[in-house]
């Protein structure tokens, strides 16, 4: 799964719970995590492994930590326009805007 995109889609549901085999796959494409267990994408450790890797997972997140700063800034460190996964609350925090720009310009 760590190279090929469609093993991950083809898992089985165990395979998708996997903390590991899901991380793998989510760090080559971090569209993965959308095939992930609903549990890991809730978990907040593992989803902020995944952003740091990719922050395009964090659209695949749970809208709990898709309105957390910690994780939502990871994402955005890793790639701007993560900030366009962020939950609306997050999205209109001038305060948390001026952070993540601070992390990465092109979040402007």
């Amino acid at each position: 799964v760590a190279e090929d995109k469609v093993a991950f889609e083809l898992a089985c549901d165990e395979l998708r719970a996997d903390e590991e085999v899901a991380l793998a796959a989510v760090v080559h494409d971090g569209d993965a995590l959308r095939l992930a267990d609903a549990t890991l994408r809730a978990d907040r450790r593992f989803v902020l492994a995944a952003v740091m890797h990719s922050g395009y997972a964090l659209l695949w997140a749970s809208d709990e930590l898709r309105a957390d700063r910690e994780v939502v800034l990871a994402a955005v460190r890793q790639r701007a326009s993560a900030l366009l996964y962020a939950q609306e609350d997050l999205q209109m925090d001038r305060g948390f805007i001026l952070a993540a720009v601070a992390l990465n310009g092109e979040a402007l």
